[in-house]
């Protein structure tokens, strides 16, 4: 069966059909990836992968991650993290509460993140319904619709992104089970600065890059006009009309754009309806020279 790709019809999102991902061959990857640059999110249905299939696969799209957290990594694996509200033996076999609320993966990171590569092993499920979506905004039609004068004033600025601002605030929710980041943690991720404008690498649009998740002030400006600018942004980047909303099937692999899309994980389930996905961050290493 030859790949074929079909539109979502929304602002994102596209499902790419007839790839296995664990067999994948060098112009498929590479089709995918442009198809990525396009539609910001893919869907690839029906997959059955081992953890090194899908290690393998993200690889193809760049270089790997190890997340600084250090725990809910695949034995002899680091690479592939388990996202789980899942109990056993009285441990979390994942990260129960990973994402939800808007952010950009790695915006923390000297070296951003390119993609996200999401593999679903189980899916919450309530009286027929699907739980636990994963939303994304696009980054490229909030920028086209800002005005032309905050475009070039925007152009001009840096942004300063802390990994704590994000995890501190997941350690407030009730029931957090997260403990406090050590020294050491907060010391291996100090805070970055990037530019507030980018330019994608494939399609060559710009993007609004600043998230609720973890920006905290724009550099070079006073600490209440940074405040103002800041909320006006997240309000203006987290509008329905940049919705795009996916629900999940058992077997779906998603990936998603860091460079074009902001996203959060919506908790909607309970303890007693089980979500598993593996997880592979892929770094945006070859492409960051041209983008920002």
């Amino acid at each position: 069966m030859s790949m074929r790709i079909i539109p979502s019809g929304e602002t994102l999102g596209a499902t790419i059909e007839g790839l296995d991902l664990a067999a994948v061959s060098d112009a498929d990857a590479e089709a995918a990836i442009q198809a990525l640059g396009r539609h910001g999110v893919i869907r690839f249905p029906g997959q059955r992968l081992a953890a090194a299939d899908l290690r393998d696969f993200s690889a193809r799209l760049g270089d790997l991650e190890v997340n600084v957290i250090g725990k809910h990594q695949e034995p002899g694996m680091p690479e592939v993290m388990t996202l789980s509200n899942v109990v056993r033996d009285g441990k979390s076999i994942g990260l129960p509460d990973a994402g939800q609320g808007w952010h950009t993966d790695m915006s923390y990171s000297r070296t951003i993140a390119f993609a996200n590569v999401l593999y679903a092993l189980e899916v919450p499920q309530r009286e027929g319904r699907t739980l636990g979506a994963t939303q994304f905004c696009d980054m490229a039609a909030a920028w086209d619709d800002l005005p032309a004068d905050l475009q070039r004033r925007l152009e001009g600025l840096t942004a300063l992104h802390d990994f704590a601002k994000f995890y501190d605030m997941m350690r407030l929710r009730p029931g957090s089970t997260r403990p406090p980041l050590s020294d050491e943690q907060r010391r291996t991720k100090p805070p970055v600065s990037h530019p507030m404008a980018i330019t994608h690498p494939i399609s060559g649009r710009k993007s609004l890059y600043a998230n609720p998740g973890y920006t905290i002030r724009v550099n070079g400006l006073p600490q209440a006009e940074s405040d103002e600018l800041l909320a006006f942004l997240f309000a203006h980047q987290t509008q329905e009309k940049y919705l795009y909303t996916f629900h999940w099937t058992k077997h779906d692999v998603l990936v998603w754009d860091n460079f074009r899309c902001i996203h959060q994980a919506v908790a909607d389930y309970g303890p007693d309806e089980p979500r598993l996905m593996k997880r592979c961050q892929v770094m945006a290493s070859k492409y960051v020279p041209l983008s920002i």
